[in-house]
């Protein structure tokens, strides 16, 4: 009967495998109180929140795209103001007055300064530089010469008197002091080994001492104290914070439909307390109204108005003609009258006479 109720492939000596999505009894206890205790206090958070997003969103559409639009406008203004004013002049001083500027006292610097230094350097500098670089040349082969010679002299006076006697002592004085001295070295080392594994055992006995005083003392009570109670008080942590957050956001989404709601409710009651008896009151009052106004004032004081400037337009149409004639006499009784223009031979006929092909009325036939 046991057997039978084990997890399937569950050996004799095995446990039986738990199910992954299991609950325990703290999880189910905390869980309804939280989740209680969540939804009263998130419920008025995301309320809050919701209106907030809606008054950004109103700011932000109302607000704030205007005012952003009209300070691009004013910065696309300032923007041509200020290239007008000192962009533009600038420019313009720098293409027109300080290159061309730049460029005379470059040409004139060049013509009084670089072509008088290039003349310089090719007809007098390079000449007495070749003949002072050959006259370095010859005194450097003579002190080379004197060189060699007094490095050879030197070399075979250092060779006797320095490298042989030095050779003699290293051979028959030194090699043998260092070896005598490399026995007794081998030797002190020896007992030195000695010593420091005779120290090496005594560290070795204190440590291990040491080791298993520590071990009782401290690591055995801390992994107790690990085990036994920081690990259970944090499993039941971690159930609490679990559900905890699990709370918060199922409380969230509750607050979320309850705030949608409300918003609904809300948006219902202004439009059919305020928005519809607008709309009623603009359609069925002030828009007849304003056609009737329309109809009565506006139109027949336009009209007024197109007949007054037509008037007007006709009155100094008048006047300019008058004041044309006017111009005209006085200008005739001044100068008389003006001279006649004398006709243009046409090589077109004229209008009188027509072109037909037995007749020489053609600018290539014509008399």
């Amino acid at each position: 009967m046991v057997d039978v109720e084990k997890a399937p492939g569950a050996g004799p000596g095995e446990e039986p495998v738990r199910r992954a999505d299991a609950e325990g009894c703290l999880a189910v206890a905390v869980r309804i109180p939280v989740r209680i205790v969540a939804l009263v206090l998130v419920v008025p958070v995301r309320m809050v929140w919701d209106a907030l997003a809606v008054v950004g969103r109103f700011l932000r559409d109302t607000v704030l795209r205007p005012v952003g639009r009209a300070l691009g406008w004013l910065g696309r203004a300032l923007g041509w103001l200020g290239r007008a004013l000192f962009v533009w002049p600038l420019v313009a001083l720098w293409r027109y007055g300080v290159v061309p500027l730049a460029k005379g006292v470059g040409r004139l610097g060049n013509v009084l300064l670089v072509v008088p230094a290039v003349w310089l350097y090719r007809w007098v500098l390079t000449p007495a530089g070749h003949v002072l670089a050959r006259f370095l040349t010859w005194v450097g082969a003579v002190l080379a010469a004197i060189g060699r010679g007094l490095y050879a002299g030197l070399a075979w006076l250092a060779r006797y008197l320095l490298v042989v006697p030095g050779a003699w002592l290293y051979r028959w004085v030194l090699t043998p002091v260092g070896r005598a001295l490399a026995r007794c070295g081998r030797g002190l080392a020896w007992c030195c080994g000695q010593v420091a594994r005779g120290v090496g055992l005594v560290v070795t006995g204190v440590g291990f001492v040491l080791y298993w005083t520590v071990r009782v003392l401290l690591v055995l009570p801390a992994l107790a104290v690990w085990r036994w109670v920081l690990v259970p008080v944090g499993r039941a942590l971690a159930v609490v914070g679990r559900e905890v957050a699990d709370a918060v956001e199922h409380a969230w989404r509750i607050a979320g439909h309850l705030s949608r709601a409300v918003g609904r409710f809300l948006g219902t009651l202004l439009r059919w307390t305020v928005v519809e008896p607008v709309r009623w009151v603009y359609r069925s009052v002030l828009t007849p109204v304003g056609h009737a106004v329309r109809d009565a004032v506006l139109r027949p004081l336009a009209e007024a108005g197109r007949g007054a400037g037509r008037a007007v337009r006709q009155a100094l149409a008048s006047a300019r003609l008058s004041v044309r004639q006017a111009r005209a006499d006085v200008r005739r009784m001044l100068f008389g009258e003006p001279a006649e223009r004398q006709p243009v031979d046409r090589r077109e006929p004229s209008a009188a006479e027509t072109r037909t092909l037995g007749s020489s009325t053609t600018a290539l036939t014509k008399d």
